[in-house]
This record gives C-alpha cells, sequence and structure tokens, in this order.
C-alpha cells in the first residue's frame, strides 16, 4: 500500500468508529502527518512510509473495537490482547495486509502514557501534549522520531492548556513526580535542539522557532515544584535504570512511531 492507501484506510476506520460512537484515535506517524500538515514535507524528505495504523482506545471499548475493526475485515490476535494484559490489539487484513496496533488506557514503552479522559479532546489523534510523551519517552531515539517533534514543535504553540497546544502544565507536572520521565524527556528535547540546529531541510527561522520552544519548555519543566519521590529517586541518578527495556514488554515489539 502506498501512502494514500494507508491514510485513507485510516481515514475511513476513524470514520466508521465515530458513526458507532467508539473512541478510536491515531497514534505515530500518521497522527503528526495530520495534525502538522505544513510541515509534512519534513517526513517525505526521511523518506517515510507507513507500515502500519496504529490507535488509541480505552480498554471499556476493547470488544466493539474489535468488533468494529474484524466487519471491517480485519482478523483480531486474540493472545496478544491476553499477553499484554488486555492493553494491546492487534489486527490484520487478510487481504491488504495491513497490520494495527491498538493501545488501551495508555501507551506503555521505556515509560508509561495513560490516555485516561484524554482521548476525547480531538476527534482523530491523541492530544498534541501525548503525541510530543509517544516521541519523548523513547530512551534510543533516533532521527524519525527527532524528525517528528521537530513538526510538531514548529506547527503548533505551547501553553497552559489543550486547545491545539502542546499543554506544558501538563508536561512539567508528570516529570516533576516522576525523574525517570525527567530524565529521557529532558535528554531527548536536547536531542531535538540539536538534530534542529544541523538539519538543511529547515530555515533559519524555523531552526530559531524550535530552539525557542524547546528552550521555552525546559524553563517550565524546571520551574514545577520536585515531588519527595523525584529528590529521592534523583539521589540515585543513573546509577539505577530508570526506564523499560522494550524487550521487556510482553509482547516484544518496536515502540509503536
Amino acid at each position: 500500500m502506498d501512502k494514500a492507501a494507508f491514510e485513507a484506510e485510516a481515514t475511513r476506520l476513524l470514520e466508521r468508529a465515530r458513526e458507532e460512537g467508539v473512541v478510536l484515535r491515531l497514534v505515530g506517524a500518521l497522527a503528526f502527518a495530520r495534525r502538522c500538515p505544513r510541515y509534512a514535507h519534513l517526513q517525505e524528505a526521511l523518506g517515510r512510509a507507513y507500515t502500519d495504523v496504529d490507535f488509541a482506545g480505552y480498554g471499556r471499548d476493547a470488544d466493539r473495537i474489535v468488533a468494529l475493526l474484524e466487519r471491517e475485515g480485519y482478523v483480531n490476535d486474540r493472545q496478544v490482547f491476553v499477553d499484554s494484559g488486555g492493553t494491546r490489539l492487534v489486527l490484520e487484513h487478510p487481504a491488504t495486509r495491513l497490520h494495527l496496533d491498538v493501545f488501551l488506557d495508555e501507551l506503555s514503552f521505556c515509560h508509561t502514557i495513560p490516555w485516561a479522559g484524554r482521548l476525547e479532546l480531538h476527534d482523530e489523534t491523541i492530544p498534541l501534549t501525548e503525541m510530543l510523551l509517544q516521541k519523548m519517552q523513547i530512551v534510543e531515539i533516533n532521527e524519525k522520531d527527532l524528525i517528528d517533534t521537530i513538526m510538531l514543535l514548529l506547527e503548533h504553540p505551547l501553553a497552559e492548556h489543550d486547545d491545539d497546544a502542546v499543554n506544558v502544565e501538563r508536561i512539567a507536572q508528570l516529570c516533576a513526580r516522576d525523574w525517570g520521565w525527567w530524565r529521557t524527556l529532558t535528554m531527548n528535547l536536547e536531542k531535538v535542539r540539536q538534530m534542529a540546529a544541523t538539519y538543511q531541510q529547515l530555515t533559519d527561522e524555523d531552526k530559531t522557532r524550535v530552539d525557542d520552544q524547546v528552550r521555552r519548555l525546559l524553563e517550565r519543566i524546571e520551574a514545577e515544584p520536585r515531588s519527595l519521590a523525584w529528590k529521592l529517586r534523583a539521589r540515585v541518578g543513573d546509577r539505577k535504570r530508570w526506564y523499560r527495556e522494550v524487550g521487556e514488554l510482553i509482547p516484544t515489539i518496536e515502540e509503536a512511531r
């Protein structure tokens, strides 16, 4: 399937879910392309090709999601749902071989991103804040994840709310509670800044905006009062691993990207 076919199928499935009142939202590269149209060309410059379609949903809707997707021709791998403790569905279309992942209630890889009360904020994708967290939770981050983050920071403002903006208050509060999240996210934001400064596809104005967005986000994170748990964990620092290895997860899969 080409890129347009992936996008068309994602749109079709979102429409089916909306018609049936099922909460289903895009995650990953398709979400970034949809929410960052002015900078989607950065994905194309990398030669990005979609390999599957990733969704977020609520565990309470698991049966309805499976029923909906099976009516659309997809076959559910029941064992994945069991092995994941009810947090993941995997389906495949036998004719197109298109693979679907549905992450229920949370995205849990190096760190956990909960969906509770968040998926209703936009009718097509997870919120912009969770889109940024999805990329920033990857400890062994690669170029495509950094580029997606750059797209997001160029396209959308930072704010203390979720109204078509990255909610810096939510990110700062998360980092203030959890030293591990703080460690990974701040480390990756510096990598975003470094890549943007040297990326040939960006204009000087683009580079300045990314640098400013990263600086503002880091300042907001540092301004948030830290919890006692954060302070105690900070004393240990990098001497103890602060994240989950993806290989520890069941089933073992690559991060949703």
